[in-house]
């Protein structure tokens, strides 16, 4: 059970946990969220490399930039 845990060293779980909050910030209109998605799509990143998947890490390179430029609009707006 232990290896289920932290077969990514925990980077999985917490790369989860950053991805719930972030929506739940960007829910609440908040700006925050879109740092916390970009932090928990660094972690994607990072298991996609350990687990050899270059889909996640692409998707996920794509994402964080996706939601730098949000982060950076949403400022310009405000």
């Amino acid at each position: 059970m232990e290896d289920l845990l932290l077969n990514y060293f925990a980077i999985d779980w917490l790369a989860m946990m950053l991805t719930f909050f972030a929506i739940y910030l960007l829910g609440n209109k908040s700006r925050h969220g879109f740092v916390l998605m970009m932090t928990g799509n660094g972690c994607w990143i990072v298991i996609g490399l350990l687990s050899s998947s270059l889909a996640m890490v692409v998707a996920n390179t794509v994402f964080l930039v996706m939601n730098a430029r949000a982060w950076l609009k949403w400022a310009a707006d405000s």
